[in-house]
């Protein structure tokens, strides 16, 4: 069975507010093994959606539609989509007693435009919202079937899921069901490499890469009758990718980022940490302190962008910065030892290179970074050479101290 999704509003069109609801309901409807082959955005412009609203019904079984459905003059997506299916509107008596308490319950006015969002098409099957005034809508007819939804997410979302989603269950017979393993500390190309025998004899479950930065998720995918056979048949795939690349796994858990998996695995060892930073100018302590609980390992941390700050807060040595210059594994080495000394903590991630899009040589070119991991004393180096912005080299670069930080953990106290 085919979908297609139609958002509606200008403001997707301008800018003004990200699309999140296509993100969701496209996850959703793949979820149920729906083929959704076409998406598009309309302004809120009643011949142009008219227009994609016959189209889609000339090559999709269900279109969903989001947005329009408010009670100004612009909001016409419900009248448009009626005048397509040929029916006319009346008033839902239920759909006017809830706007009406709605309101009543947030101490607002009635004007007469609200109750616009009361009438809707004759014969539908009614969405009722209980997070705001304006109730969604299925429409059906021999060809297809057309659902109308509201734009906010928090009435979007809840109203698929509590009333749309079972729609959709009844009418597809099986399901999609996904797990993501990710892995970090390996490129995608041999990743994929790792699986390429997983791949080519694959029919379901499904296996497949997809590069992030510094990461590589691999998302396994099974089609079945219901969610426990669906995932029955993920289980032994996920076994053979985790037995594969080993300590490249950090998680199996879709809610779990690289930073939360070394904050636990720092937490999980009793060990503190600090930062020592010059390119990434404190990206790197940003990304530790997005996971929640981390106060308890992350003490403080440094940005040295000069060499000056780099001798004065660090011990850097005069000498070492001379002689092999900030951007060496030298300097990375001592940036390390003494932020952790600097600190008291037991581990410190140091991280030096050049961004860009000035200052590199044929020596050390732009995107040359190096890292440097002092744990309990132990110092360790490691040398990276990206490609492209200053911006993403310094994102790479963060992301490749998190997977270095984790290594050298694993390496010295295990999991």
């Amino acid at each position: 069975m085919t979908v297609e999704l139609i958002c509606v509003g200008t403001e997707l069109l301008l800018g003004n507010i990200v699309n999140t609801n296509a993100a969701f309901i496209s996850e959703k409807c793949a979820m149920l093994g729906l083929s959704m082959y076409y998406q598009s955005v309309v302004g809120d412009n009643p011949g142009r959606l008219e227009h994609l609203l016959r189209t889609a019904k000339e090559r999709s079984d269900v279109i969903i539609l989001s947005g329009g459905l408010g009670p100004t003059q612009d909001d016409l997506t419900k009248e448009t989509a009626a005048e397509v299916m040929g029916k006319k509107l009346v008033e839902d008596a239920r759909a006017r007693n809830e706007i009406q308490e709605f309101m009543a319950k947030r101490g607002r006015g009635i004007t007469e435009n609200n109750w616009k969002q009361a009438l809707v098409p004759e014969g539908c099957r009614v969405l009722y919202n209980s997070n705001g005034t304006a109730p969604g809508i299925i429409m059906e007819d021999k060809d297809s079937r057309i659902i109308l939804l509201p734009g906010p997410p928090n009435e979007l979302v809840p109203m698929f899921e509590e009333q749309v989603y079972p729609y959709l269950r009844g009418l597809q017979p099986e399901i999609i069901c996904s797990k993501m393993v990710k892995l970090c500390g390996i490129g995608e190309s041999s990743a994929e490499t790792k699986i390429l025998d997983l791949i080519s004899e694959q029919k379901n479950p499904t296996v497949a890469p997809y590069a992030k930065t510094g990461e590589v998720h691999l998302r396994i995918t099974a089609k079945a009758e219901d969610e426990k056979t669906a995932f029955a048949m993920i289980e032994p795939v996920e076994e053979i990718l985790k037995q594969r690349f080993g300590d490249c796994v950090y998680t199996d858990d879709p809610q779990v980022t690289l930073e939360l998996a070394v904050a636990e695995l720092l937490k999980k060892h009793c060990l503190t940490v600090t930062t020592a930073e010059s390119c990434t100018g404190g990206l790197l302590a940003g990304r530790l302190i997005n996971a929640p609980g981390i106060s308890g390992q992350f003490r403080e941390g440094y940005i040295t962008y000069s060499n000056e700050a780099k001798e004065k807060l660090l011990g850097v040595s005069h000498k070492t910065l001379e002689t092999y210059g900030a951007v060496s594994p030298q300097t990375a080495a001592e940036m390390a030892e003494g932020g952790a000394g600097a600190a008291g903590a037991d581990v410190c991630i140091a991280v030096t290179g050049i961004a860009g899009p000035d200052g590199g040589t044929e020596e050390k070119p732009v995107g040359l970074v190096y890292l440097g991991c002092c744990l309990r004393g132990n110092v360790y180096t490691e040398k990276n050479l990206y490609s492209g912005s200053r911006s993403k080299i310094r994102e790479y670069s963060v992301a490749s101290a998190l997977t270095f930080l984790r290594r050298v953990v694993l390496n010295e106290l295990g999991e």
